[in-house]
């Protein structure tokens, strides 16, 4: 009986607990954005992370979220990804249909654990009842060396907590798995819910392979990806018309950029001026940063500098801007204070 009783308090400690979350889970993301939005024409673009390797709070990891056709999918896993997708009272786990990389250095995928762990964790932020689909390019080696070694080494450098939260928290082993994509090549890998994801290769220099860029075709709707790369005929090629492109960015001030430090970073990337004529040639309705990478300058020196080779439409992104892309490309900003989306 003492037994019965034990399991029948804890079922409501834990009934008490999950209501207890749901009710921040909501009031946190409260007309913030929707886990599966209704189905429309449009494609919804919510910057997750604009930084890089720099632990600042105002710019996390890199991570961009895109939500077309009822799917929600998430390019690159920064630090802080499922922080931001609390913020808008989405589920790490249930909320994402599919994770894409675009190379593996650490700041896009430190926040893969994070949003692999978290997404099969019983409460609002997590409750994923399958496998976690993940993409990414390899070598076209005959030994994985993609996202196949990644998910391998997650789950064994994480067996304990998956073993722990499987008996303690009945959490399904099918929660726990990562069934993962490995692609070689440009051409499309993924098609669904007429959503289709394109990846190209892009160059993020000689030693940084296998690195690409994605483009997501969703009926007329277009918006390209470039992941980290330097200027890229490639990229060009493939993000031609897209109604939105979003690329990374390397800027410094001048005194900065005579540190021997600097060189090899700024010959991995793009510059201001360089991106300015890839945005001039793709020609899309709206050009916008992320993954921002400046030392020493500012957002509007960057976007000036952008000017000399480009006079369209131009942003410099932030955490949680978002982009909905429909007759026209509609930037909105979110509103800590308010903590969600002004109307």
């Amino acid at each position: 009986m003492a037994a019965v009783g034990e399991k029948t308090t804890r079922r409501r400690v834990s009934t008490s607990i999950l209501a207890a979350m749901a009710l921040v889970h909501t009031m946190c993301g409260s007309a913030a954005a929707q886990e599966k939005p209704a189905v429309s024409k449009d494609i919804i673009v919510t910057l997750l992370g604009t930084g890089g390797p720099e632990p600042t709070p105002t710019r996390f990891g890199p991570a961009t979220l895109v939500q077309a056709g009822g799917l929600s999918l998430l390019f690159d896993a920064g630090r802080g990804v499922t922080v931001r997708l609390y913020q808008l009272g989405m589920s790490s786990g249930k909320g994402i249909d599919a994770v894409f990389l675009t190379h593996y250095h650490s700041d896009h995928v430190s926040g893969l654990p994070d949003l692999w762990m978290t997404g099969y964790m019983f409460g609002p932020f997590g409750e994923r009842a399958k496998p976690m689909r993940l993409f990414g390019p390899s070598e076209g080696s005959s030994v994985p060396n993609g996202v196949t070694r990644i998910a391998k080494g997650l789950a064994e450098a994480f067996s304990d907590d998956v073993s722990i939260r499987q008996t303690d928290e009945h959490i399904t082993a099918a929660a726990t798995q990562i069934e993962t994509h490995d692609f070689h090549g440009d051409g499309v890998v993924f098609d669904e819910a007429g959503v289709k994801v394109t990846a190209f290769a892009v160059n993020h220099g000689d030693l940084i392979k296998p690195s690409v860029g994605y483009r997501i075709d969703y009926g007329s709707r277009s918006v390209a990806i470039s992941g980290d790369t330097k200027f890229d005929e490639n990229l060009i090629k493939h993000a031609a018309g897209t109604d939105l492109l979003i690329h990374e960015v390397f800027a410094t001030s001048a005194q900065l950029a005579e540190l021997p430090q600097m060189k090899p970073v700024a010959d991995h990337h793009t510059s201001p001026e360089q991106a300015g004529a890839v945005f001039s040639r793709v020609k899309p309705k709206l050009a916008a940063y992320s993954h921002v990478l400046h030392l020493g300058i500012s957002s509007d020196e960057i976007a000036s500098r952008t000017r000399s080779a480009y006079q369209g439409p131009l942003i410099v992104g932030e955490d949680l801007t978002r982009f909905i892309i429909g007759d026209d490309v509609i930037v909105r900003k979110w509103n800590p204070e308010l903590r969600r989306y002004p109307d």
